[in-house]
């Protein structure tokens, strides 16, 4: 008799495992995110240093997370072979051993170089988080478990900034780096003491044609293309503003030094709060409207920046990030519950679009910046997200 509340569809909320796998989970998030846009904050003393405009800075970014984006989808296929565990083990372990790699690397081309393996490593996290918690828990509470994931995953992308932008700019910003990376070891070793043993996968090898039908079988589905275009214009939008806005508070009239425009990075706090709430909501009144909602939150905030009164750029920062947050925990549990192929290569699928368009629009945000300012940037960043908001109202199911 099992001591434990759990069913034949997974562990259950009030179960030891269930509380184990979702703190597992919440730090390897950190681990993961925080490394991977810790020089975010830091892309205007970058600049500065190397000599560089902001959309070349911006490629620190840009260049883990197109790693990340390639990464994701071999991942998936090695965490089917050898569990799910295991593989997320060696991916955050490698993307450590580039992280620090990244900061001893004597050019910027060399650091950009590490930073793209970084990804790569990185990416056999998000590949196979939300495929393990699909396994491992009940169905009934999957989107509520996913949002709890995501939370870790925006602490994570607060802390890797938060920390090394003030030390960047009192010590330089490989230092910064560093020193999140020593932060992600730890956040690791928690994630091995916390995450049980699978109970419900069987390790499997597919051959190339097999592979390749569960992959592509997904992008025969209508809803998937919507779900994973989703994380492709949203994400893309929400790293084009974080990317740009420290740029923009450093210019007039705001003038602002690194470590205060650091702090704006505290809304990250609004995505924490609102995707496992997200998730609890989908699971009550549905996906889709949670999902279009959190869009046009994200929206509203997004504009709100095009104020030019500090305080309303702080509030716009917040709303639009826990708008993104909510409407992300949402699409990418999704992506893994609808899948008609393999469930693992649907969401990596989805966080092949996420973050494929974090390197592009990360990226082309620069652009827009270099021609029209930051009004340029945020109008980038509303269609976007408009086009995301029509195409999942015309397309996707109630749930």
């Amino acid at each position: 008799m099992r001591a434990i509340p759990y069913d034949d569809d997974g562990h259950l909320p009030g179960s030891q495992a269930y509380r184990r796998l979702l703190i597992a989970l919440f730090f390897i998030g950190v681990a993961t995110f925080a490394q991977l846009y810790s020089p975010q904050g830091l892309l205007p003393i970058i600049a500065v240093e190397q000599d560089i405009t902001a959309d070349q800075a911006a490629l620190m970014v840009s260049a883990a997370t197109l790693g990340l984006a390639l990464g994701v989808i071999p991942w998936s296929y090695i965490g089917d072979a050898a569990g799910r565990k295991p593989a997320m083990i060696w991916a955050i372990s490698l993307a450590c051993l580039f992280a620090v790699l990244t900061t001893v690397a004597p050019s910027f081309t060399l650091a950009l170089t590490a930073r793209f393996f970084e990804g790569f490593m990185l990416g056999g996290v998000p590949a196979l988080a939300v495929a393990y918690l699909n396994e491992e828990v009940s169905s009934k509470v999957v989107a509520v478990a996913a949002g709890t994931y995501v939370s870790g995953t925006t602490l994570g992308g607060l802390a890797g900034r938060i920390i090394a932008a003030p030390i960047g700019e009192q010590l330089g910003w490989k230092l910064g780096m560093l020193v999140v990376t020593a932060l992600a070891v730890i956040c690791v070793l928690v994630f091995l003491r916390m995450a049980p043993a699978a109970l419900r996968f069987t390790p499997r090898r597919t051959g190339v044609s097999e592979a390749l039908g569960a992959l592509f079988g997904n992008l025969r589905s209508g809803a998937l293309w919507v779900i994973y275009l989703q994380g492709f214009l949203t994400m893309g939008g929400f790293v084009a503003m974080y990317n740009y806005l420290g740029f923009h508070l450093a210019g007039p009239p705001f003038l602002l030094p690194i470590w205060l425009t650091s702090l704006v990075f505290l809304a990250y706090l609004a995505g924490t709060w609102s995707s496992p709430r997200a998730g609890r909501m989908a699971s009550r009144w549905g996906r889709k409207k949670v999902l279009l909602v959190g869009n046009l939150i994200t929206m509203a905030g997004t504009a709100l920046t095009l104020v030019s009164e500090m305080w309303v750029i702080i509030v716009g920062m917040v709303v639009l990030t826990g708008g993104f947050f909510a409407a992300h925990a949402v699409a990418s549990g999704w992506a893994g519950a609808r899948a008609v192929a393999g469930r693992s290569q649907s969401a990596s699928l989805y966080n092949l679009g996420y973050y494929a368009g974090s390197s592009v629009f990360g990226f082309l945000g620069g652009t827009f910046l270099h021609q029209a300012g930051w009004s340029g940037t945020v109008i980038m960043v509303l269609v976007l997200t408009a086009l995301a908001t029509a195409l999942a109202a015309l397309v996707l199911p109630k749930n």
